[in-house]
Formats: C-alpha cells, sequence, structure tokens
C-alpha cells in the first residue's frame, strides 16, 4: 500500500461533472490498494469571483478579510468532492488548511508555510476515509486564516506530501505534463518525461505556468519527487526529481517566454561605491521585483544601468526611482521601454557542452530578431527581443536545438 497526494487544479474541478471526474479518479487510485490524499483548489472562476464582491464593497479591503474571503472557494471545493466520493460509493472526509495542521506565518495574502502536523491527516486515513484538503491555505499560530498566495494549491500539495512521506505526489492539470516550449506557441513542442528541480525551477521562473517556482524550490528541498499529468487522461506526465547521471547528455530541455516585461535604463550614473546599492534599494522597498541587470562599462568615471520588470510594475518602479536619482546628479537621466518579452533555453547540460550560447544567438541573428539585453546562469540562458518578435523567436531557438523531434539545425 502506497500514500499518495494528488493535487486538482480549479479547471479539473470547475463542473459539477468534473468534480464527479476527479471523485472516479481518486476512489479508483483508492481501490487500487493506496491511501490518497486530494488537495484541491477553488473551482474555476471561483475565485475571481470572490475578488469582485469585495471590490464591489470595499476599495481597499484589508488582507486579513481578504484571506478570509478567499479560503471559502477551496472550502466550497472539498465539501463538493467529499459529496461525491461519498456519492459514488466511497468514503471520504474534508479538511481545511488549519484543520489538517498547516501553519503559516503571519503575512496575509502570501503566507509562507512555517510547520505541518498532520495529527488528523493520519487519523482519517487510518479510518479508511479519502482526505479532501483545502489547498492555497492555512492559519497562524493565533489561529488567523492566511492564504499562500499564487500557485499556493500546488504547494500544499507538495508540502503535504514531504509531512506525511507520501510515496508519490501527482499534480493534475490540463496539460499532459510539461513541454520543451509552450505549445500554443511552438506546435511541435515534446513533452518531457523527466525533469530535474533544477531546470524546472529555472522553467517556471523563465516563464512556464505549468508550476510556480516555489512549489518546486519546497519539492527540491525536501526530495519530494512529484509528476504533473493531465487529469481529463491517462496519459504518463512529467516526472521532476534530483538530477541523475545521464541526464546532462541533454544540453537544451526546454525553451520559456515572458510576455509583458519592462526595461529601465538609468543613464550616466556616477561609478562609485554604493550607488547600485541605492537604486536597488529603492525598488526593493517598493515591493517590485527585477530580472536581469546589466551594467555597462564605466567611462568617464560613469556608467549606464538596465534592468527589467514586469510592465505592470513599471509604474511602481519609476516613481520610486525618481527620488534617488535626483540624489545622484544632474547628468542622471531614467529611460523606460515597454513591449518587451524574454525568451530563456534551459538544461543542466549546459554545464558541460560548449557552444550552447552562440547556437542562440547565431539561430536569433539568422531570423533577423535583434538581442536586447542577455543573461546567463550554468543552466540557463535568456535574452530580451521585442516583444512582437517572441514567438518567431521562441519558434527558431526551438528548432536550432532540435526540441521538436527533428535533428538541431547546424
Amino acid at each position: 500500500m502506497a500514500l499518495i497526494v494528488q493535487k486538482y487544479g480549479g479547471t479539473s474541478v470547475g463542473t459539477p461533472e468534473r468534480i464527479r471526474n476527479v471523485a472516479r479518479r481518486v476512489l479508483e487510485t483508492q481501490k487500487a490498494g493506496h491511501q490518497v490524499i486530494a488537495v484541491v483548489s477553488a473551482m474555476s472562476g471561483v475565485t475571481d469571483g470572490l475578488l469582485k464582491l469585495a471590490k464591489d464593497v470595499s476599495e481597499s479591503p484589508t488582507e486579513r478579510e481578504m484571506d478570509v474571503l478567499l479560503s471559502t472557494g477551496e472550502q466550497q471545493t472539498i465539501a463538493l468532492t467529499a459529496m461525491a466520493i461519498n456519492a459514488q460509493g466511497g468514503k471520504a472526509v474534508s479538511l481545511t488548511g488549519a484543520q489538517a495542521g498547516i501553519q503559516t506565518d503571519g503575512v496575509h495574502t502570501k503566507a509562507r508555510i512555517a510547520n505541518i502536523t498532520p495529527t488528523e491527516v493520519h487519523e482519517m486515513l487510518d479510518e479508511g476515509n479519502i482526505v479532501i484538503l483545502a489547498g492555497f491555505q492555512g492559519q497562524t499560530r493565533d489561529g488567523l486564516i492566511t492564504t499562500l498566495g499564487r500557485g499556493g494549491s500546488d504547494l500544499t500539495a507538495i508540502a503535504m506530501a514531504a509531512a506525511v512521506k507520501a510515496d508519490l505526489c501527482q499534480i493534475y492539470t490540463d496539460v499532459d505534463g510539461v513541454y520543451t516550449c509552450d505549445p500554443r506557441v511552438v506546435p511541435t513542442a515534446q513533452k518531457i518525461d523527466v525533469i530535474s528541480y533544477d531546470e524546472m525551477l529555472e522553467m517556471a521562473s523563465s516563464g512556464s505556468k505549468v508550476m510556480q517556482s516555489r512549489s518546486v524550490e519546497f519539492a527540491k528541498k525536501f526530495g519530494v519527487r512529484f509528476e504533473v499529468r493531465n487529469s481529463m487522461n491517462n496519459n504518463p506526465g512529467t516526472l521532476v526529481k534530483e538530477e541523475e547521471l545521464g541526464m546532462e547528455s541533454v544540453v537544451v530541455r526546454g525553451v520559456s517566454l515572458e510576455r509583458n516585461q519592462a526595461k529601465i535604463t538609468i543613464d550616466d550614473v556616477p561609478d562609485r561605491p554604493g550607488v547600485a546599492a541605492k537604486i536597488f534599494g529603492a525598488i526593493h522597498k517598493a515591493g517590485v521585483v527585477i530580472d536581469m541587470i546589466v551594467q555597462n562599462v564605466s567611462w568617464d568615471n560613469e556608467t549606464d544601468i538596465s534592468f527589467t520588470l514586469s510592465a505592470a510594475d513599471l509604474p511602481k518602479a519609476e516613481s520610486a526611482l525618481q527620488a534617488v536619482l535626483a540624489e545622484l546628479g544632474d547628468k542622471v537621466e531614467l529611460r523606460s521601454q515597454t513591449g518587451v518579452a524574454k525568451l530563456s533555453i534551459v538544461g543542466i547540460g549546459m554545464r558541460s557542452h560548449s557552444g550552447v550560447a552562440s547556437k542562440m544567438f547565431g539561430a536569433l541573428a539568422n531570423a533577423g530578431i535583434n538581442i536586447q539585453m542577455i543573461s546567463t546562469s550554468e543552466i540557463k540562458t535568456a535574452v530580451t527581443v521585442e516583444e512582437r518578435e517572441i514567438e518567431k523567436a521562441a519558434k527558431v531557438v526551438h528548432e536550432a536545438f532540435g526540441l521538436d523531434g527533428a535533428a538541431p539545425t547546424a
């Protein structure tokens, strides 16, 4: 007998029919001789509806009350899923995050898991129940309801799998697994059978929407192997696991793209200690997350600094920088650019193979696509291009590395 944690996202439980489908799947797993914990999200559209209701009654709802409100979406789903299992002859019980022993810090709307004491979960399983667990939520030591932010249900599933020492964690979604690129952009993209934690982390942080990076980080930290699968069929998914010998034989595992980026360039910055700290300290205080950073070679004791960020955060970043730039001198100038997108190639094989970046740059050059910024790490090379060219860029780079199943281009 194995202990299996399964997670079902909002689209997988989006209608009564789909909830009954999840109930059948969970029951089949139990009938195969396994104990099952099913973590579920709110039904698709429910969270957006709750957010709209909050805005309808208050222009600035407090984060504490937002957590109380948003947590009800998952509570609705766990009750309905348990009902569906019971109606099909099974035995299921629903638990909120608090009832399951998920303790978080006190940061409302984006709490972090501090500890899990799954006593109630084990008791329910030992009594022959299927445990239906609300994702995305927990409670503080003082009993306040908190939510975990984007990707919270994935995080709940992986964290619970670690806490109960599950034999397997399955993340069910509306795609068959992790692909070499977004199939909506590159129709020839192939499903990846096995991928390392580090590769999955880089792809998630570079725009892949299958998993949030914080969930993958947690899985890596606690050694939770998990599989990304489609809840609408029985096709094998993508297994995400620790790196093993032989994985480096694949030079590039996948291509990720991220739209809606912006670029800020600060010209004629004094080249002296503390200036970069002042600039990026202001960005940090404004709560803006930045990505790629490039600083030019100093000339006449002045330099230029460019960095990328989400286009949605551009006004906030510009406002935060204005006061700082005034302190740096009259020549300092801030320039902003929207319509930017990021393209990344990822693969642990890049550590031991040369010429990877040059092949990427060559493919883009041959397609007439100009590179604006370049950033590299041990297993990733990323560039920014004009957003209108991002799909073309993804296709030519995907083909250049043979990720569509054909031989890579020279």
